[in-house]
C-alpha cells in the first residue's frame, strides 16, 4: 500500500508540470494563487486518471528551470500524511520479503533446515542452533562480576543480576509475595489457579509447565540426551546427570551445620536434618504413626495393606519390599557377604552380623525397666516385657488360646492342622517343632548332651 500511494502521488506531481508546459505564458500571479490555494479536487481527478504517455515524454526532455519551480512549489496538503511514510527509492527490491516475514512463514510451514550434529535436534533459525551448542561445548562466556557464576547466554545473567540487587517489581494478586521477573511471577500464579495447560498426547497427563510437559515426554519415546563422559550412562534430566557426576568426582556439597556431616544429594540432606530437629511429617492415615521419610512410610502402609508385591522366583514366597526379596534370594544362591573379622562366620543379612557381634563383645544394651535384666537384642526384651505386663495378643481362631509371641502361635496352630514342617535326614520322620526334631536327632547319633547326677537328682550339660 504505501509503494502504490507514493506512485500516486508521484503521478500527481508530474501531471501538475505537464499543465504548466502546455500554458504558453504562465503568470506568476497565477502561480502563486495556485501555491496559495491549491485545489484538491483537481488532483484527485488527475491521480485518477494518470497519462502515462506525457510523463515518458517529460522524463526525456526535462529543464533544469523546471526542476527548480518543482523544488519551490508547495506540495498538497493531502499528501502531507504520505511524506512521513518511507520513500520508494529506500525500496531496493519490491519482490524481496522482509526478514521477519520469511521466519514467520517458516514457523507455520514447520521447516527446519538448521540441525544439531551432536544429537539430530532440528532449529528454525541459524541462531537457535548456535545458541543450542552451547549445551554440548558447555560454553559460558557471561561472568557475573559479583559472584563469579558463568552463565551460557546474556539473558541468563540480566535476570541473575536481579539477585544482586534485590528488586523485585512483579507482585503476585493472590498471596503478596514479589518476584524479580515476570515469568517466574507467572509460573508461581499457576500455583494459586490449578491451571495445567500442557497436555501430554500419549496419556492425557496435565501439567503446569512446558518444561515439565518436554520432561515426561521422554518416559513414553525412552529418550535419554545427557550423557555421562565418564561411564557412558545417559539420563533423561540434566540434574540426574549432575547428580550421578558426584559419584565421579566425590564431591558433597551439601553440609549439615548442626554436626558438619556432607551429602551428595540436597534431599540426603534434608532426611538427615530430621534426626537433629524430631521433625516427622510423614502421617499414616491409618494408626497415625509419623515417620520422617516418605519413602518409610510407604513401607509402613504395606503393613495395612498386606501387599506384597514382591515375589521370590524360586519358592513364590512374597515381600511387601524389594530389598527383603534382594535379602531373601541370598538364602537360595548361598551368598553371605557380610563377614565377622573376630571368627570369620558370614552372613547373609548386616542386621544378622550386627547380632552376631555382640556375643564377641558381650554387651547387652538393653535393659528392662521392671527387673533390670538386661538383654543383648531389642526383640528379645520387647518378648521378655509382656512377663510384666501379662499382654497376649496372639489369639489362636480354633480353640482361642492366647499367645505372647507370634512364633508359639504358629508352633501350637500346627497340632490343629496336623503340619510336620520338620523332617529328619536319616529316617524321614516328622515333626512339628524344631525343638522335637532336634531331641530325636541324638537317637541317631548316638550323642549324651546331658549326664545324670542321681545323687543331686538333675541333668547337667557336660563341658567340651
Amino acid at each position: 500500500m504505501t509503494i502504490l500511494r507514493s506512485k500516486l502521488w508521484l503521478t500527481s506531481q508530474r501531471n501538475l508540470r505537464i499543465k504548466e508546459e502546455q500554458e504558453e505564458e504562465p503568470e506568476p500571479l497565477q502561480i502563486k494563487e495556485e501555491q496559495e490555494e491549491p485545489e484538491p479536487l483537481r488532483i484527485k481527478e488527475e491521480q485518477e486518471e494518470p497519462e502515462p504517455l506525457q510523463i515518458k515524454e517529460e522524463q526525456e526532455e526535462t529543464e533544469p528551470l523546471q526542476i527548480k519551480q518543482e523544488q519551490e512549489e508547495p506540495e498538497p496538503p493531502q499528501i502531507k500524511g504520505e511524506q512521513e511514510e518511507p520513500e520508494p527509492p529506500q525500496i531496493k527490491d519490491e519482490q524481496e520479503e522482509p526478514l521477519r516475514f520469511r521466519y514467520n512463514i517458516k514457523t507455520h510451514l514447520g521447516a527446519k533446515p538448521f540441525s544439531c550434529k551432536e544429537c539430530d535436534k532440528n532449529f528454525n533459525q541459524k541462531s537457535y542452533l548456535k545458541r543450542h551448542m552451547k549445551i554440548h561445548t558447555r560454553e559460558k562466556p557471561f561472568s557475573c562480576k559479583k559472584c563469579d557464576k558463568i552463565f551460557n547466554y546474556a539473558f541468563h545473567l540480566k535476570t541473575h543480576m536481579i539477585i544482586h540487587i534485590g528488586e523485585k517489581s512483579f507482585s503476585c494478586k493472590h498471596c503478596d509475595k514479589s518476584f524479580s521477573n515476570l515469568s517466574t511471577l507467572k509460573s508461581h500464579t499457576i500455583t494459586h489457579t490449578g491451571e495445567k495447560p500442557f497436555l501430554c498426547k500419549e496419556c492425557d497427563k496435565g501439567f503446569k509447565y512446558k518444561s515439565t510437559l518436554k520432561r515426561h515426554m521422554r518416559t513414553h519415546t525412552g529418550e535419554k540426551p545427557f550423557l555421562c563422559k565418564d561411564c557412558d550412562t545417559s539420563f533423561s534430566r540434566i540434574s540426574h546427570l549432575k547428580r550421578h557426576m558426584r559419584t565421579h568426582t566425590g564431591e558433597k556439597p551439601f553440609t549439615c551445620k548442626e554436626c558438619d556431616r556432607k551429602f551428595s544429594q540436597s534431599s540426603h540432606l534434608k532426611i538427615h536434618m530430621a534426626l537433629h530437629t524430631g521433625e516427622k511429617p510423614f502421617t499414616c492415615e491409618q494408626c497415625d504413626r509419623k515417620f520422617s521419610r516418605k519413602s518409610t512410610l510407604k513401607r509402613h502402609i504395606a503393613v495395612h495393606t498386606g501387599e506384597k508385591p514382591f515375589i521370590c522366583t524360586e519358592c513364590g514366597r512374597s515381600f511387601s519390599q524389594i530389598c527383603n526379596l534382594k535379602t531373601h534370594m541370598t538364602a537360595h544362591i548361598g551368598e553371605k557377604p557380610f563377614t565377622c573379622k573376630e571368627c570369620d562366620r558370614s552372613f547373609n543379612r548386616i542386621s544378622h552380623l550386627k547380632r552376631h557381634m555382640i556375643a564377641h563383645t558381650g554387651e547387652k544394651l538393653f535393659m528392662c525397666k521392671e527387673c533390670d535384666w538386661s538383654f543383648n537384642r531389642i526383640c528379645t526384651l520387647k518378648r521378655h516385657m509382656k512377663i510384666h505386663t501379662g499382654e497376649k495378643p496372639f489369639t489362636c481362631t480354633e480353640c482361642g488360646r492366647s499367645f505372647s509371641q507370634i512364633c508359639n502361635l504358629k508352633t501350637h496352630m500346627t497340632a490343629h492342622t496336623g503340619e510336620k514342617p520338620f523332617t529328619c535326614k536319616e529316617c524321614d520322620r516328622s515333626f512339628n517343632r524344631i525343638s522335637h526334631l532336634k531331641r530325636h536327632m541324638i537317637a541317631h547319633t548316638g550323642e549324651k548332651l546331658f549326664i545324670v547326677l542321681s545323687c543331686l537328682g538333675f541333668c547337667v550339660k557336660p563341658e567340651k
